[in-house]
């Protein structure tokens, strides 16, 4: 009997750069405690490995304007992860945090806390903040360096890891020492060791630099098919993502042995966005409808400007693209690509845009990200399969493009169909975050 390869879940709350319409009518606010439990439950009821919170330093804006397609008045995740721990038993953690904001001891005291509170469901996403509106909102008055933050990010999780491994298993501390490039400390670690020895270490992994991190320090990686190998509105065939996805896990996953590392020692789980419907053509006139809401007058303009570079409208959403290109200056959104490659996509969207001459508002929808997967329950679940039974992915880290009702949706027409193909866990096995994804606790180095 041939065993098949078991799929791994997760959910992201909010999406960002308009994958999701947090303030639709479809939506519940993100933010009272209320709308966080009813997802967080939704996704444990689900079996999913784990809840990932996003979040960020600063609104989106331009040139003064607040313009934000994403979630606006997004709590702190750390926060509202200590508050979930009490009212979940087994679905993991896993809080984004920029390096770029915080200093290690701080930040490794609230995530060991978070996995005692939890009781070893705590997970990392990291994140290295290239924004020079959120290093203004930290009185930093300019934008970080965006060509070494993979190195201070490196440097950043070894010295958590030091402070995590500064008691030992049995419950006895030791003193801190460490003297690197970008962080000097020393002193003594006021938290136990966590339960699951360290927080799961989660990161994107989509850029040159990010997978020479992510194959050294993570061990959940959100690249992969829909993600990284697709820029925002670039679409492929179905079976040109797969390949793609075959590809990039091969490269990743054969680059850990030089490390010491097993393929099974990380987990490459790319962001998946997804629509249902009772048909095919339901499915994808819903996904049409849900992408208008995503891109309202009000941020059209912002959304293009914010990502893109400013000069873009000649008239407001409904006027048309200005002739002029992208501005070439530093790009002010937090991204994984690099600034060539967005100005590429940008001048090649104008270029369309002009020809064609479409409002504004119209030219950001036809760019705007399409889901990774649409159609009926049972298509959905036939390619979520496909793509982790062929080696192109671990598992999914879904954004529901429609918050909290898609999650529901998914949970009660999508698992059951991956669970009659024997894919995915009926039941927990048991309680911590790196026993659900399969990692090892790491060996304690006192």
């Amino acid at each position: 009997m041939t065993v098949r390869k078991r799929m791994h879940l997760a959910v992201r709350l909010p999406g960002l750069a308009g994958t999701t319409a947090g303030t639709g009518r479809r939506s519940g606010s993100p933010a009272d405690f209320a709308a966080f439990e009813r997802f967080a439950r939704t996704a444990e009821r689900g079996l999913f490995d784990f809840l990932l919170l996003s979040g960020g330093g600063r609104s989106g804006e331009t040139e003064g304007r607040v313009h934000d397609p994403d979630v606006v008045g997004w709590p702190e995740a750390v926060t509202v992860l200590n508050a979930l721990a009490a009212v979940t038993e087994r679905l993991g953690l896993a809080a984004t945090v920029d390096t770029a904001s915080h200093q290690p001891y701080e930040l490794a005291r609230r995530l060991a806390t978070l996995d005692h509170l939890s009781e070893g469901r705590a997970a990392w996403n990291i994140v290295t903040s290239t924004a020079a509106a959120t290093a203004e909102n930290l009185r930093r008055g300019s934008r970080p360096d965006t060509t070494g933050h993979h190195p201070v990010a490196a440097e950043f999780v070894q010295v958590s890891r030091e402070l995590w491994d500064s008691w030992t298993p049995d419950g006895v501390s030791r003193p801190v020492e460490h003297r690197g490039r970008h962080f000097d400390i020393a002193g003594a670690f006021t938290v136990p060791r966590p339960p699951q020895g360290h927080p799961v270490i989660i990161h994107a992994g989509d850029s040159p630099a990010g997978r020479d991190f992510a194959v050294r320090a993570a061990d959940v990686v959100l690249a992969g098919p829909g993600a990284g190998h697709c820029l925002p509105g670039r679409q492929g065939s179905r079976e040109e993502t797969l390949e793609a996805g075959r590809a990039f896990y091969a490269e990743v996953k054969g680059r850990l042995a030089a490390h010491g590392r097993s393929p099974e020692e990380l987990k490459i789980m790319p962001l998946a966005t997804y629509v249902l419907g009772d048909t095919a053509a339901e499915a994808r006139e819903r996904a049409a409808e849900i992408r208008r809401e995503q891109i309202p007058p009000r941020n059209a303009v912002g959304t293009r400007e914010r990502s893109r570079g400013t000069g873009f409208s000649s008239g407001g959403p409904d006027g048309p693209l200005r002739a002029a290109g992208p501005d070439p200056g530093p790009l002010p959104a937090q991204g994984r690509a690099t600034a060539a490659d967005v100005l590429t996509v940008a001048e090649k969207r104008r270029a369309r845009a002009l020809e064609k001459a479409p409002p504004i508002r119209q030219t950001v929808i036809e760019a705007s990200r399409h889901p990774t997967f649409v159609g009926t329950p049972e298509s959905v679940a036939a390619e979520l399969d496909a793509f982790v039974r062929t080696g192109a992915a671990d598992g999914f880290v879904l954004v529901p493009r429609a918050t909290p009702g898609a999650l529901e949706e998914f949970v009660d027409r999508v698992v059951p169909l991956l669970q009659e193909r024997g894919v995915f866990r009926t039941a927990y096995t048991d309680t911590t975050l790196r026993s659900h994804l399969g990692l090892a606790e790491p060996v304690w180095k006192g």
